[in-house]
């Protein structure tokens, strides 16, 4: 058989090309520690930044509803899949982020395909950031419309893809932080871009939801803006918020017309009450608890500082995710292997998850990480840096 014969040598180029990826079997909550393979390991490479994934109040209200709505609501939303809970969910994050309606996706992936597939035909355009999380770009192959990607955060190559076009219906859809260097997408630009060139701006804050802002609401409320009129806002509850699932935000004509026509909405399960349950009690601590965004940020202050004390270069990025850039695949995953060795789980991220010769190690701080655990990172990296061979 050609195939088998073909993916094996695929696989077997992956591996002498430092790309071959692996599982690791958790044995234990997303939290600071975290028990893998029988070691416990302090853990740099979670997305639970706030530290809400193992909260007992979260684990509470999931274990309630649990008992009141039963394991699975065995249906869509359409059918008789949505509950209460799933109302009060809606409810409760747009009245957080400021938008007139919101609609429940089962994952932040299912939510990006579901806007360009529904918003745009084979006529329209679609420009998007070529950083963008993989599910945005997955959404423009499964649209019929244009699509255009300008260089990473360069508003002015934004701007020239709108205003060259004669399409009838645009979308510009861009990461709000992005996932894998952290940085912050120039959002208040980019909405009066949109809004000269009659373009529809949707912004995916999977990583800044709960987290960056003054009240958490994300990058949108840092640029001043919110979900409503020409905006619509995508947000996790997966990371933040400690839970499951995602959501999008904005004017509810059009979150009607995703509830109509969204293809990832309509023909899936609803997402379990447990997990909306423990999302309600999310959204509530993200908004009662200021103290945790005040404590990561505390902690992303002391990793920038501590990493230039220590000789680290780090980029620009000011939140959560801190990308220490390494070049090639085979040195990230050495260099995550001595820190493993060191008692510390930091997993390698290569291509194509990052550009070629772009590989890296993906630190992310969460608000119960302490100095101390910051500071043996950072010395146990730059031992590993320094005794092994750059290839």
């Amino acid at each position: 058989m050609p195939w088998r014969n073909e993916i094996q040598q695929q696989h077997e180029n992956r591996k002498s090309d430092a790309l071959w990826r692996t599982l690791s079997t958790v044995q234990s909550p997303p939290e600071r520690k975290i028990r893998i393979g029988g070691e416990t390991l302090l853990n740099f490479c979670s997305n639970n930044y706030l530290s809400l994934a193992n909260h007992p109040a979260l684990i509470a209200a999931a274990t309630d509803a649990v008992k009141q709505f039963g394991t699975s609501p065995s249906a869509s939303h359409l059918i008789v899949g949505h509950t209460a809970l799933h109302d009060q969910l809606e409810n409760a994050i747009a009245e957080f982020v400021g938008a007139e309606k919101v609609i429940l996706f089962s994952t932040g992936y299912m939510a990006n395909l579901a806007v360009p597939g529904t918003m745009l035909a084979r006529h329209d355009l679609m420009v998007q950031d070529r950083l963008n999380h993989a599910s945005i770009i997955d959404g423009g192959k499964l649209t019929a419309a244009k699509v255009r990607r300008y260089p990473h955060c360069d508003t002015a190559a934004a701007e020239k893809l709108l205003a060259n076009s004669d399409h009838r219906r645009k979308i510009l859809v861009t990461d709000g932080v992005f996932s894998m260097d952290g940085d912050v997408a120039p959002i208040a630009t980019l909405k009066e871009i949109c809004q000269r060139h009659r373009s529809m701006l949707l912004v995916d804050d999977a990583h800044g939801f709960g987290v960056v802002g003054t009240r958490g609401q994300g990058a949108l409320e840092m640029a001043g803006g919110k979900a409503a009129g020409n905006v619509l806002l995508l947000g996790t509850l997966s990371k933040a918020c400690g839970s499951f699932g995602a959501f999008i935000a904005g004017d509810g004509i059009y979150v009607d017309q995703l509830t109509q026509h969204a293809r990832s909405y309509i023909y899936t399960t609803a997402l379990p009450c447990s997990v909306v349950a423990a999302s309600l009690k999310g959204i509530e601590l993200i908004q009662t608890q200021a103290w945790r965004r005040e404590k990561l940020n505390e902690n992303i202050q002391f990793f920038r500082e501590q990493a230039k004390r220590t000789g680290i270069a780090v980029t620009a990025s000011a939140t959560a995710i801190q990308p220490i850039l390494l070049g090639e695949a085979q040195l990230a995953l050495d260099v995550s292997a001595s820190l493993r060795a060191k008692g510390f789980n930091v997993v390698a991220i290569r291509p194509p998850t990052v550009p070629v010769a772009m590989a890296r190690l993906r630190i992310t701080l969460m608000t119960d990480h302490t100095e101390k655990d910051i500071r043996q990172l950072l010395q146990c990296l730059a031992d590993s840096l320094n005794t092994l061979p750059i290839r």
